[in-house]
C-alpha cells in the first residue's frame, strides 16, 4: 500500500479535502450517535467460516484477535474539525465510558485568524464498520474488506484464492518509508515499512492511525512492530484503513454501503461506486486506468468474486474493474 500522509503540508491539504468532501460530494452526514439497529460481524461470521475463507492465514491473524479488534475499535469515533483552511483538532471519544480527549489540536487552533470563520467537522464512526443495518450490504462489504486484506497479504499465488493472511509484513523489510512530517516526525532508527492486514506504511500513516486508534500518536510512531506483533492492533490499522477518508478519497466504507457519490469531478474521472472504487482507494497510482488486463487489479477482483460466494452474497451489478478510472493526484 502507498503513502497516503507524506508532509504536514499534505495532511493538511488531505484532511482539508475531506471535510469538504463530506459537504460536497453528495456523502451522507455522519452519525454522531451509534449506528442503529447493527448486525455485528460475529453474528455472520463464524469461527470456522473465517478459517474456511483463510484456510493457510498464519495463526498470528486468528479469528479471535479479528472480532477483538472490531469490537475494541467499534466503541471509537473520532471527529475532525478543520478551522480556517489549515489548522485542525481531532476528538476521540470512547463510547464504552463516554470520555472524549483531544488527540490532536494544532498551535493556531485559538488563534483570532483561525477563528474568524466557522467550523467544519466529520465524524469517523468505527462501530459502524461491516455493522450496517442490512445483512446483504454488510456480506458484500466484508468480502470487499477481505479480498483487500488476502491481496495484501498473500505469499505466493496458486489461482485458489485461498492463500490470504499469511504474511504479517512486506518482504523487503530494508526500506524505512520515512517522510518529512511535522505532524508525525519519524522516530530516529525506526522503519515504516509495510504491515499489518492492509500493509499501513509510512511515518505519516503510522501516526494518524495511532492518533485514531489509541488517540496517542506516538503509540505507534514509537514502536512501529506493535502493528507486526499485536494480531489486534494489525487488524485495528486494517479497519482504520477502510473506514477513515483519506480525502480527496472516501472512505472505502462508504463505497461498499453506498454512503459515497461520485462528485462531477470523480464522474469525469471515470470513478463509480462498487467495488473497483476500493481499489483506487488502496492503490489506485499503481493498478487504476491500466485497463482491464492489470494482474494485481485483477487478482483483487478474484478475491472479492471468492469470497462474495463463501459468503452467501452476490453483487451483479458490480462495477469491479478500476481499469478506467483515473487515480487520484496530490499536488
Amino acid at each position: 500500500m502507498k503513502s497516503i500522509i507524506l508532509s504536514t503540508r499534505l495532511i493538511l491539504i488531505l484532511l482539508s479535502a475531506m471535510l469538504l468532501l463530506s459537504f460536497k460530494c453528495h456523502t451522507s452526514p455522519p452519525n454522531t450517535s451509534a449506528v442503529s439497529n447493527k448486525i455485528p460481524v460475529s453474528s455472520f461470521l463464524s469461527e470456522k467460516d473465517f478459517n474456511e475463507i483463510f484456510p493457510m492465514h498464519d495463526k498470528f491473524y486468528s479469528y479471535a484477535a479479528f472480532i477483538k479488534a472490531i469490537n475494541q475499535l467499534g466503541d471509537i469515533e473520532v471527529k475532525i474539525t478543520r478551522r480556517a483552511a489549515s489548522v485542525f483538532q481531532i476528538i476521540r471519544t470512547d463510547n464504552t465510558t463516554g470520555k472524549s480527549t483531544i488527540a490532536r489540536q494544532d498551535a493556531d487552533w485559538n488563534e483570532d485568524w483561525a477563528k474568524a470563520k466557522p467550523d467544519t467537522s466529520y465524524i469517523i464512526d468505527y462501530g459502524a464498520f461491516c455493522s450496517e443495518d442490512n445483512l446483504q450490504t454488510n456480506k458484500r462489504e466484508l468480502a470487499a474488506f477481505f479480498a483487500q486484506i488476502a491481496h495484501e497479504t498473500r505469499h505466493g499465488e496458486d489461482g485458489k484464492y485461498n492463500d490470504g493472511l499469511m504474511l504479517m509484513h512486506e518482504l523487503n523489510t530494508s526500506l524505512t518509508y520515512v517522510a518529512n512530517n511535522d505532524d508525525y516526525p519519524a522516530v530516529k532508527g525506526k522503519k515504516y515499512y509495510g504491515r499489518g492486514p492492509m500493509q499501513i506504511s509510512y511515518n505519516g500513516n503510522y501516526g494518524y492511525a495511532s492518533t485514531c486508534i489509541f488517540g496517542d500518536k506516538n503509540v505507534l510512531l514509537n514502536n512501529p512492530d506493535l502493528v507486526q506483533n499485536d494480531p489486534v492492533v494489525a487488524f485495528k490499522t486494517a479497519i482504520y484503513f477502510w473506514m477513515t477518508p483519506q480525502s480527496p478519497k472516501p472512505s472505502a466504507h462508504d463505497v461498499m454501503t453506498g454512503k459515497w457519490q461520485p462528485s462531477a469531478a470523480d464522474k469525469a474521472a471515470g470513478r463509480t461506486p462498487g467495488f473497483g472504487m476500493t481499489i483506487n482507494i488502496v492503490n489506485g497510482q499503481i493498478e487504476c486506468n491500466k485497463g482491464d488486463n492489470m494482474p494485481n487489479m485483477n487478482d483483487r477482483i478474484g478475491f472479492y468474486q471468492h469470497f462474495l460466494k463463501l459468503l452467501g452474497a452476490s453483487d451483479p451489478n458490480c462495477a469491479c474493474s478500476c481499469g478506467t478510472m483515473k487515480p487520484y493526484a496530490y499536488n
